[in-house]
């Protein structure tokens, strides 16, 4: 739970923690997203409300728009990689890794209590993870996305004292 200033706690949200396949030839790939989002208003400039996802035709008929707050930061995303697991699913097609989730709904707000949960699991659930994907980040332009391989901050680094 997080203190709010007037005392009163608040219990936060879950976070969820799913993994699907065990197959010890394939790598762990862990995936994290969010599903919270910013606060927005219509007179921000939305065309459309906001909080209400809503598809509008594309420049080719053939590509769709989807407008709501949290379609880019971080909902998509996130369902991007729910429909890769259904794809593979319905095409009835091996997975190549085992799949594992973190999708919290504090991002917004600081990721309270998802630092508590990553030491708590680190032995557990997380243990056998071999790649980290965070499915949280910036496009370019509007046609242009990126894919960042490494993000300022982080360190990795093996010791090994004798």
């Amino acid at each position: 739970s997080a203190q709010l200033p007037d005392g009163q706690d608040l219990p936060l949200p879950p976070v969820i923690l799913g993994e699907l396949g065990k197959d010890p030839q394939n790598p762990t790939v862990c995936f994290y997203g969010h599903v919270d989002v910013q606060p927005a208003k219509k007179e921000d400039g939305w065309k459309t409300d906001p909080y209400t996802l809503t598809e509008i035709d594309g420049v080719y008929l053939v590509i769709r728009n989807l407008y709501g707050r949290g379609a880019t930061d971080n909902k998509g995303p996130v369902l991007a990689w729910i429909n890769a697991v259904e794809t593979f699913r319905a095409l009835k097609l091996a997975m190549p890794v085992n799949f594992k989730f973190v999708i919290e709904g504090m991002e917004e707000a600081g990721s309270l209590g998802l630092e508590k949960l990553l030491k708590e699991e680190n032995q557990y659930f997380f243990s056998d993870v071999d790649y980290i994907v965070i499915s949280d980040n910036i496009w370019l332009s509007n046609k242009k996305p990126a894919l960042t391989y490494g993000s300022r901050g982080n360190a990795c680094f093996f010791v090994e004292v004798k």
